[in-house]
């Protein structure tokens, strides 16, 4: 499904991103990228929504070799990959009904399949009754529960959620992990980066942590300030056993 082999991310002067960062993520898996402010959690998201293009290296998802990807099909790939960030970015005059039907009159979908899909989606947040809301009118997590509802109502096979918790108290932070499971058990292959060392205990999924743009490590659960022992770490970024 995802296969990073050996990509680097140099940003000219301000120096190297990514250092030959190489993993791979099946269909329907749940991972969780982890590492402090400048580690390369987020370029990494951007590189595979292609807001960013690698600087050396190859990047394969959904059988697509991005070193092939023309300008004119990038639209249509980040239609196969939904996103979710901490800011929520709701359209404030917009309700429930209508931030989430936005993603799919983007993009031509007619007027019955909107009517006919939204509704099944904010059942799958947990936010029926709340259609005529407005954003403002919404707690921060359902906020994020409209967010999310955006971004899989086109049935992506790949959601990125970006610290999909940053901006919410322990308990609506816990009960939107559990979301991104419900959508994962449905069959989407969830990455998501997190700060939080309490969402990576109780999650106890695939964790691949991230130091100055190298893989450190690749495991099942772990702790977000280890520390790195960089003689374990390759010349291709990969730790070795």
């Amino acid at each position: 499904m995802i296969l990073l082999d050996r990509v680097s991310k140099k940003y000219g002067k301000k120096g190297v991103a990514l250092d030959k960062v190489s993993f791979f993520i099946e269909p329907k898996e749940f991972v969780v990228l982890v590492g402090s402010s400048g580690a390369g959690k987020s370029t990494i998201l951007k590189l595979l929504t292609r807001e960013e293009k690698e600087t050396s290296g190859k990047i394969v998802v959904g059988g697509v070799d991005y070193s092939d990807l023309k300008e004119k099909d990038i639209p249509l790939l980040r239609r196969k990959i939904g996103t979710v960030f901490q800011d929520f970015k709701l359209l404030p005059k917009r309700t429930v009904f209508e931030n989430i039907a936005f993603a799919m009159e983007i993009v031509g979908m007619g007027k019955k399949e909107i009517e006919n899909t939204v509704p099944k989606v904010i059942d799958l947040v947990g936010l029926t009754g709340k259609e005529k809301h407005y954003p403002d009118q919404l707690s921060g997590g359902e906020q994020q529960r409209v967010a999310i509802a955006r971004a899989v109502v086109r049935q992506p096979k790949i959601l990125v959620a970006d610290e999909p918790t940053g901006n919410l108290d322990p308990k609506h932070s816990w009960d939107i992990v559990q979301l991104l499971e419900k959508i994962n058990k449905h069959g989407t292959t969830v990455i998501m980066t997190t700060h939080n060392q309490d969402i990576l205990n109780k999650l106890n999924r695939r964790v691949i942590k991230l130091d100055h743009g190298r893989v450190v490590s690749d495991k099942v659960g772990g702790n977000i300030s280890d520390d790195v022992d960089y003689d374990s770490v390759g010349s291709d970024g990969r730790v070795a056993a």
